[in-house]
């Protein structure tokens, strides 16, 4: 039993607790009979068998896409590294013209969960709140030696209009889309209104990394021939990585929600009926005073395993037993140039 537990735990799906009493019950059924047991082991026999067996533990597991399960990434990362150590290594890249693009949605009234104080006997999780979940898009991008380039913030709207921007923003860029997400013309609208003149002059006509995620906006050909007649390459993260190896995703957007939904707070505490358009910026630029300090930009580029160079950052954390059993058996579809990483 002990060996199937682990087993199933290395193939990326493990065994339940509330299961195991049931599956233990099913194994002791196989014994002669005047040894087997009338029914099941209690609700509490799954922790005794963990407090038996130190190679058990019980932990709490959220649920994960299958394609960013660590078992279907490994490889895709693996190869990453080897393609973007190669770019690194060039002397003429230097981490000041390193850049991570991302674009993450704020939803505009969104409050934050806080700790409250009530009845023994409420069983609420909730409490009341002005919620509207029309999303606002920011573009943001980071450089690896701690940076932020000023953002491009999308309405999700067929217009824009003035009263959204009476907050002071200088340098910041507006779009609009009737979705609130990019598209392949506001991406270029972006690299060349946003990212090339505030790099540029910097770069000094060095070459340029932007690392971005892999959605099919950035492969419009006018994308194409902008990054090449002006030394930005580009390059792309394999599918469903992005939680692993986009430094905006690992250590900026989070703290970053976290300070808007505490502004959001505070504004509605103030009297502020509804979060609107009207409000974003004065929320959001406070934000990221907040979530966009050098610290946490740097710890990114570091937990991507890029700044410092250290691809074993990530892969130690996805080298599952799975992982090396295909590895070992010479898994015909995994290149050999993925199971073979530093």
């Amino acid at each position: 039993m002990i060996d199937f537990i682990l087993q199933m735990s290395a193939l990326g799906t493990p065994v339940r607790m509330k299961y195991i009493p049931s599956i233990a019950f099913s194994v002791a059924r196989g014994r002669p009979e005047p040894n087997r047991p009338l029914k099941p082991p209690g609700k509490n026999w799954a922790k005794a068998l963990e407090n038996r067996h130190p190679e058990l533990k019980a932990k709490k597991v959220k649920a994960l896409d299958w394609d960013r399960h660590e078992k279907n990434i490994f490889p895709k990362i693996a190869y990453w590294f080897e393609v973007i150590g190669k770019v690194l290594e060039d002397p003429d890249i230097t981490s000041e013209n390193v850049y991570n693009m991302d674009e993450t949605g704020v939803m505009l009234s969104k409050l934050g969960s806080v700790k409250v104080l009530v009845a023994a006997n409420d069983t609420r999780d909730y409490r009341g709140a002005r919620v509207k979940r029309k999303m606002v898009t920011a573009v943001e991008c980071i450089s690896a030696d701690g940076r932020y380039l000023k953002p491009m913030i999308i309405w999700p709207a067929s217009t824009h209009r003035a009263n959204w921007t009476t907050f002071p923003t200088p340098g910041w860029h507006y779009a609009f889309s009737d979705s609130g997400y990019t598209d392949s013309i506001l991406s270029l609208e972006w690299l060349t209104r946003v990212f090339d003149p505030q790099t540029r002059e910097r770069a000094d006509g060095k070459p340029r990394v932007l690392i971005c995620d892999g959605f099919g906006t950035h492969e419009k050909l006018e994308i194409l021939e902008h990054c090449f007649a002006n030394k930005i390459i580009m390059c792309r993260l394999p599918s469903h990585t992005s939680h692993k190896l986009q430094p905006c995703d690992i250590a900026v957007f989070a703290p970053l929600k976290t300070a808007y939904r505490d502004n959001a707070e505070r504004l509605e505490r103030g009297g502020v009926n509804t979060v609107g358009k009207q409000h974003f910026t004065s929320l959001y630029s406070p934000a990221r005073d907040t979530a966009f300090t050098k610290r946490n930009i740097l710890a990114g580029w570091s937990k991507g395993g890029l700044f410092p160079f250290n691809p074993q950052r990530v892969l130690r954390d996805l080298e599952t037993p799975y992982a090396k059993l295909r590895e070992a058996a010479g898994d015909s579809d995994t290149p050999q140039a993925l199971v073979t990483a530093p």
